[in-house]
């Protein structure tokens, strides 16, 4: 179930909100030029390509495309597998999102399976939204943020992107992302 905590940038220690509710989440993340929504969770192959995932959602997709005039789209896995290998392309994987960053351009982000967490540095508060199966969020251009898999991520999303360059990051030199509970501690506790 989708879950946002906010706390004060300051003090990562006492969260100011806590909530499950989708409106209260929406009305929220609106307030900040964030868009959230949800779409009807499709079944896919164990371990699906980037064209049954799009294809399954086409529709959907096809709506995002008309609406914010996105030109590439693309879906991304990560399907654990019990290897050495697996587990260091993971680690790799996650932490190339750990930092704060910034984009040029929107990172809009749809989950067909699992969950992520997107941790938005926004008006000295940091809002952690946790994102599951049927989650679509859109974090405006610009917006500091970062993204947490946890350390053994599970899930399929859907990228769209306004240019054939991709995800292209600009990091910040002083990132906060480190204090903050990972994946691992808000979702397992651990």
């Amino acid at each position: 179930m989708t879950h946002l905590t906010i706390w004060a940038d300051t003090d990562p220690s006492t969260p100011l909100t806590t909530t499950r509710d989708a409106t209260e989440i929406t009305r929220t993340l609106a307030a900040l030029g964030v868009r959230f929504s949800r779409w009807p969770v499709v079944d896919l192959p164990a371990e699906p390509t980037s064209e049954q995932v799009l294809a399954a959602y086409r529709e959907h997709v096809d709506e995002v495309i008309a609406r914010e005039g996105y030109v590439f789209v693309d879906a991304v896995s990560m399907v654990p597998a019990d290897t050495p290998e697996w587990r260091a392309q993971a680690a790799e994987a996650r932490a190339r999102f750990l930092a704060e960053h910034t984009h040029d351009d929107d990172e809009d982000r749809f989950f067909a399976r699992g969950s992520g967490i997107f941790y938005l540095h926004i008006d000295g508060k940091v809002h952690a939204v946790r994102c599951e199966a049927g989650d679509l969020l859109s974090v405006p251009a610009e917006t500091t943020h970062w993204f947490d898999m946890g350390t053994h991520p599970a899930y399929v999303s859907i990228r769209f992107f306004h240019d054939d360059d991709g995800w292209v990051a600009t990091f910040l030199d002083d990132s906060i992302a480190h204090l903050f509970p990972s994946y691992d501690q808000l979702v397992h506790g651990s």
